[in-house]
Order: structure tokens, then C-alpha cells, then sequence
């Protein structure tokens, strides 16, 4: 169940300031909350973007704080926030960890959320990666990928169906009713999560989109195709939306040492690197910008959507 239109590359963003890893938070972000955060979603839906998206972990490890942060804002909490700020761009979970929780726990999450959004919900999963904090959550972290593969399997009936069927391994439930029902039919999209082998396996036989943490350009065409070929090996017939992440932009020439790892300059040689993309059959991408200020921010967001956007489509 693709929901980008064919032929198209659409674009989302994952916000600022509702994640502070030290990994990737400007420092303009620490001094920013909800005002800062409701202007940028709302920056995004007027400029066309197809979606925002925030991440999720419950508590951070004492050990990993000083590279982590401690600052993750609650999934659930921000996009219904968001969803209030915003009319038209999709919400998504980027990602939710299904381990962490019953699979009806999410499916009441995100079927409340769908319902509340009029149908802009886009469930991204993926299993997770940090062991102390599923230990005291008493969530199952060596065998988390078996776990969200039966908690997407569980999901996906939960929010086709008002009173779900589902007999696993891990979890059986039947007789249970879940309203408000979704807005989208036969349900939001699921879209998961991972770069790895077996992220690509699950997102080819389970998802309904691919979004890959962090694969280089180079190896986007390899684990494009593996996604693929586990769909046909699953026998699934439904089209996948296939999403990448790209590098740091910068529209124009910046003022300031944006790091080796930006894309910067003339509109033409940014929309060169997105099409570079969608000739390897990327049809969503998560874009990246360089920023010194929420101001700034909202400068290259308009710069991309009046300059970039459109040479792409042209292309």
C-alpha cells in the first residue's frame, strides 16, 4: 500500500529540538521548546513537505547520556501536539520501537492518533538498539528482531480490524475491541526501519515502506534491490515506498563551516544529488539542513522548497 504518488520523490523532515543527541543537535536547539518546534512543522506543511517526523526512547542510560542526551521527546505526545499545529503533512514515528511496548498499546497509539490527524499517521518501527533501556522497561533485547517481527504482524491486524485475531509466538489476543478506528483504510502505513541485512529482509516482506538508518549513497542501489528481491521471495505483490536519508544541505553560499559532509551552493547542484536518488528508485527522502538558528531554519526550508523542489520535478 505505496502512498507516494508514482513518479514522484517527496521529501520529510526529522525536526529539530524534540531529539538533543549530542551526534546532531545544533546548539541553537537546546535553548528552543514547543513554540520553536509547532513553528518549524508548520514551516514544513506550508512549504509541501510530505511529512515531519520525531524519534523515540523512553529513558536514556546514565553511561550513554553524555553522547545521547537525555532530551527525546514522547512520540506519541509530540505528533498529537503536532498534529493540532499542522493541516495537510503526514506525522511519522522515526522510529518507534515496537519492543518496548504490548503491540495493542501501540496500536491504540497510533489508531487514536490517525483518528485525531484525519489520516496523516505514518507508523515508522524499527527494533532498537539500546540494551540498557530495554532491561529496565523488561523488554526482550536479544531477540528484538524476531519481537518486531511479530509485533508488526500484530499491528498491522490491530489497526485493520476494531476487535483483532492474532495467535503468536509472544503475544495472543482475541475478543479485545480498539476505537477510535483510523481514518486511513485498511490502515495507516507501516514503514520500517534499519540498514542492516535483516532490517532490509523485514522492510522487503512486512513494510510498506523502507526507511534506512544512515546507508551511504553508494550502497543505496545494493540494499534498494535487496528489499526488493526479499518482497518477491515473500511473494508480496504490493509496491513499496522506498525512502533514503540524505546529506546536510545548504541552499546558497553559507556564511559559516558546514562540515565536509554538506552539500552546499547553487539550488541546481542539491537538486543533482536528490536526482541522483530517485534514478535509484528512491521515491521518499528525509532531508537534512545546516542551520545556526530556528530563523535560519526556516530560511533554508523556503530556499529549498522555491529552488530545489522544482528542478527536481523537472528532472
Amino acid at each position: 500500500m505505496r502512498i507516494v504518488p508514482d513518479g514522484q520523490l517527496v521529501y520529510g523532515m526529522q525536526l529539530p529540538i524534540q531529539a538533543q543527541s549530542t551526534v546532531f543537535v545544533e546548539e541553537w536547539e537546546r535553548d528552543c521548546g514547543p513554540d520553536e518546534l509547532a513553528r518549524l512543522a508548520r514551516k514544513a506543511d506550508r512549504s509541501g513537505f510530505f511529512y515531519v517526523a520525531v524519534c523515540d526512547h523512553v529513558a536514556i542510560p546514565e553511561r550513554l547520556a553524555p553522547a545521547m542526551g537525555t532530551t527525546w521527546y514522547d512520540t506519541i505526545a509530540t505528533l498529537g501536539f503536532l498534529a493540532a499545529e499542522t493541516d495537510h503533512i503526514r506525522l511519522m514515528s522515526h522510529v518507534w520501537v515496537m519492543g518496548y511496548r504490548h503491540p495493542l498499546q501501540s496500536a491504540k497509539s497510533f489508531a487514536t492518533l490517525d483518528h485525531l490527524s484525519k489520516g496523516r499517521i505514518i507508523v515508522g518501527v524499527g527494533a532498537g538498539h539500546v540494551e540498557d533501556e530495554f532491561a529496565v522497561l523488561g523488554a526482550e533485547f536479544e531477540h528484538r528482531g524476531g519481537v518486531l517481527d511479530e509485533s508488526i504482524d500484530a499491528l498491522k491486524v490491530a489497526l485493520t480490524d476494531e476487535f483483532p485475531v492474532h495467535h503468536g509466538a509472544r503475544w495472543d489476543f482475541a475478543g479485545f475491541g480498539i476505537a477510535p478506528r483510523p481514518v486511513q483504510r485498511p490502515r495507516p502505513p507501516i514503514w520500517v526501519g534499519g540498514s542492516s541485512p535483516a532490517a532490509q529482509r523485514r522492510a522487503g516482506r512486512k513494510g510498506d515502506g523502507w526507511l534506512p538508518q544512515g546507508t551511504p549513497r553508494a550502497q543505496m542501489p545494493e540494499q534498494i534491490a535487496a528489499v526488493r528481491q526479499a518482497r518477491a521471495d515473500a511473494g508480496v505483490d504490493d509496491p513499496i515506498d522506498i525512502g533514503t536519508i540524505s546529506e546536510f544541505f545548504y541552499v546558497g553560499d553559507p556564511p559559516f563551516d558546514v562540515g565536509k559532509f554538506t552539500i552546499s551552493g547553487a539550488p541546481e547542484r542539491i537538486a543533482e544529488s536528490l536526482v541522483e536518488f530517485k534514478e535509484m528508485g528512491v521515491n521518499h527522502a528525509q532531508v537534512r539542513f545546516k542551520s545556526r538558528s530556528v530563523d535560519e531554519l526556516e530560511e533554508q526550508i523556503d530556499a529549498f522548497a522555491s529552488d530545489v523542489i522544482p528542478l527536481v520535478d523537472k528532472a
